[in-house]
């Protein structure tokens, strides 16, 4: 972890000090008024932010403004910055985007650094409406309000996302990612808007940050790797989950995960690892650490699912073919909404290795009596307090 750290710390010190004399480039040049489309000035001035030599920033200043579907891709000859202080308003019918799965995609970048007070408001309750996940397995595409793919030694600090179509954030193929100081909001029961979702992405760390949605705060996707989720407070939402994993075929392996010193509040999971079962082929995920968080009436603080089946979509009675192993649950601490306040379900086809539970302090006050600890398919190592007492149902 220390490691991570470390080159998380000295790439946010190159960016920092390689913005210092910035060439600036406001959209307004380019034509951005308020209260008008923005699309061809944002394209036209990245055209040239890309293109310039040496550390370049791209500005959009206080107001508001639409903006359409934007791809904004390198490589560049710089390390580039663009600095959001006003509002950019995405189309508000999810017919626009014609099946594109981004609003605002940054690709194949490096040293890229998005700053700013200003917001990203997806515009998502019509999109809300028409989301039909819960109905179909292979359910309609809709537009994430801001995807990174291929971004390398990069940092997101301070914006705002709003109201997103579907996630808020996306992550593909991403090395050594910054998020600091970032605030997700959306309303509790708005359907698949995921905080910040990791897919194949190595060395992302994820600080000071304030996730309030309908669906996972942050969700981690096959092969996250060296992962960091330092102080983030969730809530609404569906906690910090890792997975599902074992949906798809040829999914990489997860490892390397740390989510410390969090707060979530009125969530419907706590801390979550999750699998399908009847996989199409078989994975891993190991090196999973949830260190020193505090729960506050959340509904299943701490839960492993490997029987992860939402809307009655695969073979539940299949076992899961994802191998978890090396896990702590460390220090986690305040009150529960459910009477199950720790669930450890494993696959019964690759039973669960080198689990521990440790100083676990939750409690239940509902009228059904005493919170309680569901085991299955583990035998976790126990230290220190624990309420409800490890493993009182076994399943």
């Amino acid at each position: 972890m220390s490691k991570n750290l470390s080159i998380a710390t000295i790439c946010l010190l190159v960016l920092l000090a390689s913005t210092v004399h910035a060439n600036v480039f406001d959209v307004k040049t380019y034509g951005a008024k308020p209260n008008a489309d923005i699309t061809q000035a944002l394209s036209n001035a990245w055209k040239d932010v890309c293109a310039a030599i040496g550390s370049s920033k791209v500005v959009v200043p206080a107001g508001t403004y639409k903006l359409g579907l934007v791809s904004l891709k390198g490589p560049c000859k710089g390390p580039i910055e663009v600095q959001v202080e006003g509002t950019l308003q995405a189309p508000v019918d999810p017919g626009y985007f014609k099946g594109s799965d981004g609003w605002v995609v940054f690709e194949r970048i490096d040293q890229f650094t998005l700053s700013g007070s200003g917001s990203f408001d997806g515009q998502g309750q019509m999109a809300w409406k028409q989301n039909d996940c819960s109905k179909t397995f292979n359910c309609k595409t809709l537009a994430v309000n801001i995807r990174f793919n291929f971004i390398t030694n990069s940092l997101v600090r301070d914006i705002k996302s709003l109201n997103s179509k579907n996630f808020h954030i996306n992550l593909l193929g991403c090395k050594n990612f910054t998020f600091q100081h970032v605030t997700i909001t959306a309303p509790g029961d708005s359907p698949n808007t995921d905080g910040i979702h990791i897919g194949r992405s190595s060395g992302i760390n994820i600080t000071d940050t304030n996730i309030a949605t309908g669906d996972d705060c942050i969700s981690m996707g096959d092969g996250s790797q060296d992962v960091t989720i330092n102080k983030v407070t969730c809530g609404p939402g569906h906690g910090i989950s890792i997975g599902s994993l074992g949906k798809y075929t040829n999914e990489e392996p997860v490892s390397g995960i740390r989510v410390i010193g969090c707060t979530l509040t009125d969530t419907t999971n706590g801390v979550r690892i999750k699998t399908w079962p009847s996989n199409p082929t078989s994975g891993s995920a190991s090196d999973m650490h949830f260190e020193d968080i505090i729960m506050n009436n959340v509904a299943n603080p701490i839960i492993i699912d490997q029987v992860y089946c939402p809307w009655n979509q695969c073979k539940a009675q299949v076992p899961s073919k994802i191998k978890l192993s090396n896990m702590s649950f460390r220090g986690i601490k305040g009150t529960s909404s459910t009477r199950e306040a720790v669930k450890l379900v494993c696959s019964s086809g690759i039973p669960c290795e080198k689990v521990e539970l440790s100083d676990i302090d939750l409690v239940y006050k509902g009228p059904e009596g005493p919170a309680t600890s569901t085991c299955a398919n583990v035998k976790p190592t126990i230290s220190g307090k624990q309420n409800p007492t490890a493993c009182t149902v076994q399943a």
